[in-house]
């Protein structure tokens, strides 16, 4: 009896070694091992042996993390005041640098997130903020991944979600679009009236160098007047035409003597 007591003490033993020894990862996991505090091999994928009370197993997931980064109160480059928040997408590339480089890796790229943002949004105007987001964010990633690489991360994605700037600044900035557009409404409109009064000279040009075609001109708009059949017909006359007739009609009318 004394002999099976002793069996089943080894065999509870050795089960409970085999629970705190036995370890399995999974496909997108790695585990950076500490042996009595120095750093292992990084542990793959499986299943994996540790030895008792001398190894500590710290298992990093080597998905992409999504990051959102909380709004922040950011003043442009021609002080508009506006709050922007973002979002950051990384990955652990170097698990033992995630492990030994930074305490926590999502806090501490969360952070430089944030004061990139606040620090790069600073020096650009509104303007910029508002129609050149690309470029923006193409800035915002190579900022955070230049001071996240030695901790073995790779931020993949940040961009831009929301900027709300104050109510008086949007009624501004829909006067100043209004505006625009009514310039550029009468700059259209001066094109056309100057083409316009190109085209009418040519033309002019074109009559005065032969008379019949104006009279075709003036019987074909008489031709037009009278299809709509009204009651009115305008008959036009050049004005050289009855110049002779008013400066006549002038002379008879001024009295004796005038010079």
């Amino acid at each position: 009896m004394t002999a099976a007591i002793i069996a089943a003490a080894v065999a509870v033993v050795v089960v409970v070694v085999l629970v705190f020894s036995v370890t399995v990862l999974r496909e997108y996991e790695r585990g950076v091992v500490f042996r009595a505090g120095r750093v292992r091999p990084l542990y793959g994928p499986g299943i994996r042996l540790l030895v008792p009370l001398l190894d500590r197993l710290v298992r990093v997931d080597q998905r992409v993390v999504t990051l959102t980064i909380p709004p922040q109160e950011v003043i442009t480059k021609d002080n508009v005041p506006a709050r922007v928040n973002a979002v950051v997408m990384f990955r652990i590339v170097e698990p033992v640098k995630a492990i030994v480089a930074v305490e926590n890796y999502s806090v501490a790229t969360s952070q430089i997130a944030q004061t990139t943002l606040r620090s790069l949004l600073g020096r650009a105007d509104l303007d910029t903020l508002l129609a050149h987001r690309e470029d923006l964010n193409q800035d915002l990633r190579t900022i955070i991944e230049k001071q996240t690489k030695d901790w073995g991360v790779e931020v993949q994605v940040v961009e831009i979600k929301d900027v709300e700037i104050p109510e008086s600044m949007q009624r501004a900035m829909a006067r100043e679009a209004e505006a625009e557009r009514e310039r550029r409404a009468k700059v259209i409109n001066a094109h056309g009236e100057l083409q316009a009064s190109e085209e009418l000279r040519q033309a002019a040009d074109t009559l005065s160098r032969s008379p019949a075609s104006l009279q075709l001109r003036y019987l074909q708009t008489l031709l037009e007047l009278g299809a709509d059949q009204n009651s009115t017909v305008v008959f036009p006359l050049p004005v050289d035409i009855i110049t002779p007739f008013l400066r006549s009609a002038f002379d008879r009318g001024r009295p004796d003597g005038a010079g």
